[in-house]
């Protein structure tokens, strides 16, 4: 009974600590530095104003209303998109031009033909790990209500891929000789159904090769280096595996199988005569 009191008060003590714990929302979408840098220069260059007007005001623990904005104050930034018409009607009301992020997909959800969206088909990742399709609403001069942005999906596309793959931390990707065998290519040739098997006193494991080790790099997870006899049979398996992975393979269909059965047990077939496609080439 004692142990099970202490463990309910455990479990209501992390519930009450909790409350206290600080939500992930839809709205906390922080933009990462790399992203804004490049709204920033599109904002500058389309609409030749000096960046130092900008400012950001939705920033955790921010409240926009009460923020002290310049005379000449532009507003580039992500606000929380649950609240963007009240944001839009705050600056509209006030003539506080801005140029904010919003979800593309219901980019019209609240159009005001005083404002333009900029659709660009852009996934940006957030630092909260949230991928959001984005677009931008303006109330910038524009003679537009709409736009589809293509000169800034591929500027935002461009650098969200490269952090993308700097998060990944991806391995470099290396080609071996064909005395060398990896794991990785082994499991190469099971993927495209080729048979390859190092006989025993046929390799030796080896953890780099003499090149790599002056650069200071390796083979990941080691590799086999191979006798002369057992590189040859590589070679025919990697020639074997490329050409599955090149081919497309065409499946009998349960007719076809049939018409094998029959054959199999003695059966003599009618097999029609091959006939022509529209452009004179023979199905077979």
């Amino acid at each position: 009974m004692g142990i099970t009191q202490s463990k309910q008060s455990f479990i209501d003590y992390d519930c009450f600590v909790e409350k206290f714990n600080p939500k992930k929302t839809t709205d906390d979408c922080y933009t990462p530095p790399e992203v804004m840098e490049v709204i920033n220069a599109y904002v500058e260059k389309r609409w030749g104003i000096d960046r130092s007007r900008f400012v950001r005001p939705f920033y955790p623990g921010g409240d926009y209303e009460k923020f002290d904005y310049a005379a000449d104050a532009v507003v580039v930034d992500n606000p929380p998109f649950s609240i963007l018409s009240k944001i839009k009607r705050f600056y509209l009301a006030r003539g506080i031009p801005f140029f904010l992020f919003c979800p593309s997909l219901t980019a019209f959800s609240s159009y005001d033909e005083r404002c333009c969206v900029l659709l660009c088909d852009s996934n940006i990742v957030y630092e909260n790990g949230a991928t959001v399709r984005t677009g931008f609403v303006t109330s910038l001069p524009s003679p537009n209500v709409a736009e589809s942005e293509p000169d800034l999906f591929d500027a935002i596309n461009a650098v969200c891929d490269e952090l993308r793959h700097k998060d990944k931390n991806e391995l470099p990707k290396y080609e071996y000789p064909l005395e060398v065998v990896t794991a990785a290519r082994m499991q190469w040739y099971a993927a495209h159904h080729t048979r390859y098997a190092v006989p025993r006193g046929e390799c030796c494991k080896i953890g780099a090769l003499d090149e790599q080790k002056a650069v200071g790099k390796a083979i990941f997870g080691s590799g086999l280096l191979l006798s002369e006899r057992a590189a040859a049979e590589r070679a025919a398996a990697e020639r074997a595996a490329a050409e599955r992975a090149a081919a497309h393979i065409w499946k009998l269909s349960d007719r076809e199988r049939q018409m094998q059965r029959l054959l199999s047990n003695g059966q003599r077939l009618e097999v029609p005569h091959a006939r022509v496609d529209r452009r004179g080439q023979k199905e077979r």
